[in-house]
């Protein structure tokens, strides 16, 4: 679908709705369409059912309200840290505790298998903790010499 005239609000209950030419939508989804490789491009607005209500290539450069809206909609729905160093593994083998610095703070979380690692790109990971929370290593390359030392040890 192409861009049109819209706007994304809250509704009372906090759920967004989108107003389109052709009416409301309640209980809408906006989502990336490139979350790793892109995040900055393409974002598009799906109806409650699934079905793709609005397209935006640039959300970037749309007037202020709606790109306020826009960003403030995905960063409800979208909670991916991004590890930043690696300080320990309780164990070479999995079930093992890992022990991190992310874009949001110190955490641990328990890697259940090594499968839970998996290569999005030549330097780029994530990685699922068991509560399905998923951590992303956006350029492993650029990680200390102690964090790509753990991290061989799991790839």
């Amino acid at each position: 679908m192409s861009e049109a005239t819209f706007e994304l609000t809250q509704n009372a209950a906090g759920h967004w709705q989108l107003q389109l030419d052709s009416g409301l939508h309640q209980g809408v989804v906006v989502v990336r369409a490139f979350p790793i490789g892109a995040p900055d491009e393409a974002v598009s607005v799906l109806s409650a059912e699934g079905h793709e209500l609005l397209w935006l290539p640039q959300p970037l450069q749309l007037p202020h309200p709606q790109k306020e809206a826009v960003l403030k909609a995905l960063q409800a729905r979208e909670f991916m840290p991004e590890i930043q160093r690696v300080d320990e593994v309780s164990s070479f083998t999995t079930p093992s505790t890992w022990s991190v610095q992310t874009n949001r703070g110190l955490t641990q979380f328990v890697l259940r298998g090594e499968e839970d690692i998996r290569r999005i790109s030549s330097k780029t990971l994530i990685v699922a903790d068991e509560h399905g929370v998923q951590f992303l290593i956006r350029d492993l390359p650029a990680l200390d010499r102690h964090s790509r030392k753990l991290l061989d040890r799991f790839l």
